[in-house]
């Protein structure tokens, strides 16, 4: 049947002027937004290299084990030459800048403006502020070097899917993808193999594509030895990335 013989309304077909004029000038303004977005990040992180993207739940509180291993991570980091790149909220964001920020290297925060959250953390030598969930997630795959995923929710699994599907489909640079918390991802990776990876709804080497550590020294050792292993000097072409 096609096309014909339906209504497929078209922005340009608007009769209402007023409507038409309304609508336009709301979706343009939009798209400004997201494009000064994208620009901001680009002229802020664009230079901040070798970097690391750390993501987690924003319930985990001080104290909590993941709180203080997050800190103790972005501190080795850190001080190994590593900008820390987090979502700047509270929880495993604000552990991933507070150890940051006592390191050698920069402290970033990619806050997002939610009406009932979130409140930017204090550890924060630069902070940028998005309205839009996916210009932010550009801004946490486009300059990371590595990618550190601690405990979360929804918000951190969809962060790991993301990256997860950049780098399966050749969108995205290979990178280290490290998850951390043995007894937090065993659940899952066991669901990846049995479901995905047996039903060959992944290929059984897309497994390869990140490794569970728990020691915050392995995890450091871990993204040293992934460059060292491929005799990659992190410049300017290799952290490009491609899906931009």
């Amino acid at each position: 049947m096609g096309l014909q013989g339906k209504n497929v309304p078209r922005l340009r077909q608007i009769s209402n002027i007023e409507r038409a004029t309304s609508t336009k000038a709301r979706e343009s303004w939009q798209i400004f937004t997201i494009m000064a977005e994208f620009i901001e990040s680009t002229e802020r992180l664009a230079e901040l290299r070798p970097a690391v993207s750390i993501f987690g739940s924003a319930r985990i509180k001080p104290g909590d084990h993941y709180y203080e291993l997050t800190v103790d991570v972005a501190r080795r980091l850190s001080d190994e030459g590593f900008a820390v790149i987090s979502g700047g909220g509270p929880g495993i964001m604000e552990a991933a800048n507070k150890g940051a920020y006592e390191g050698k290297s920069p402290s970033v925060g990619l806050n997002i403006e939610l009406p009932r959250e979130q409140q930017g953390n204090k550890w924060q030598n630069i902070s940028l502020s998005f309205r839009h969930f996916f210009a932010r997630k550009v801004a946490f795959v486009k300059y990371a070097d590595a990618y550190v995923v601690m405990p979360g929710g929804f918000g951190t699994l969809d962060e790991l899917m993301e990256v997860l599907t950049l780098i399966q489909t050749g969108k995205s640079r290979r990178i280290p993808v490290i998850l951390v918390g043995t007894v937090f991802w065993r659940g899952l990776i066991d669901w990846f193999k049995s479901r995905l990876a047996d039903s060959r709804l992944i290929e059984p080497d897309d497994l390869d594509l990140f490794q569970l550590i728990d020691e915050p020294a392995h995890i450091v050792d871990a993204i040293f030895a992934f460059y060292e292993a491929r005799d990659i000097i992190l410049s300017e072409a290799d952290t490009s990335g491609t899906f931009l």
